[in-house]
């Protein structure tokens, strides 16, 4: 999948019960030559729209930047011994996060309480790693959030401009790519479990860099992915709440591509 939430099966679900909503409050006046009914139309179901989307992914950012700042001022530094470590509150946040990921990609009507969840929970742990790459690697943190919003920018510009068409082949590759991935780092998870580990994942060689570019680019073509998903969602009406749960999807993608890029910054820093 392109993400765990955006994808095509959620969308045909969500367009299936849009229909089935239109219909069920569509009002056709009827035909009669007396006076005009004195009940009113039943008020239009309202539907997904890319600045609604755009709207709730702002504010779920907000609140991902705002945990953020308290996850940074919860890690201590290495130069004061009387200062707390990494908080094991992060990891708690990890957990939240992916669980409100999970309802939330059963359950896309919940992503308006859900997304928020996810942002706070998901925002401290970010501002905990930040502040554990700063305490080593001085002004890292700027360079990652700097080129993070630039990979953005240049991904939704390349997206509207076309030079990125987003095509069923294009579709599969990046998700057959990302599956791939997600089942890489669980073997690797499983083999840490038994003392043993894939070298590259954590080194600052060749291959180690090559790695996490690669996985900063794959994570750079999930944007696209989700641009195209939250434009075909608006295009097919959408019930309102799918803006929740699109922005949520991509607040996913970016705090995964900021990671990524956070990772290599530190492994060319090594070099």
């Amino acid at each position: 999948m392109a993400n765990p939430l955006l994808n095509d099966k959620r969308l045909d679900e969500a367009t299936k019960r849009s229909t089935v909503l239109e219909s069920a409050t569509a009002w056709n006046p009827p035909v009669t030559d007396g006076p005009a009914s004195p009940w009113p139309a039943p008020t239009a179901v309202e539907t997904m729209t890319v600045r609604g989307t755009a709207s709730a992914t702002a504010v779920l950012l907000g609140l991902l930047l705002v945990a953020a700042g308290f996850g940074w001022a919860a890690t201590g530094s290495p130069n004061d011994p009387t200062s707390p470590g990494f908080p094991g509150l992060a990891m708690v946040g990890v957990i939240v996060g992916l669980i409100a990921v999970i309802v939330s990609s059963f359950k896309p009507q919940w992503a308006r309480v859900l997304g928020p969840v996810y942002a706070l929970a998901e925002g401290f742990f970010v501002g905990a790693v930040s502040r554990t790459y700063e305490n080593y690697y001085d002004g890292i943190v700027v360079q990652a959030a700097g080129a993070t919003v630039a990979v953005f920018v240049v991904m939704l510009g390349l997206y509207r401009l076309e030079v990125i068409k987003v095509t069923d082949k294009f579709r599969r590759i990046v998700m057959g790519a990302t599956l791939g991935l997600m089942l890489f780092y669980v073997v690797s998870m499983v083999l840490r479990l038994f003392g043993a580990e894939i070298s590259f994942l954590r080194s600052a060689s060749l291959l180690g860099i090559g790695f996490s570019v690669f996985v900063a680019a794959l994570a750079a073509f999930n944007l696209a992915l989700d641009f195209d998903t939250i434009e075909r969602g608006a295009k097919q009406r959408m019930p309102k709440h799918m803006e929740w749960f699109a922005a949520l999807g991509l607040l996913v993608t970016i705090v995964w591509l900021y990671l990524e890029i956070l990772r290599l910054l530190a492994k060319l820093r090594d070099r």
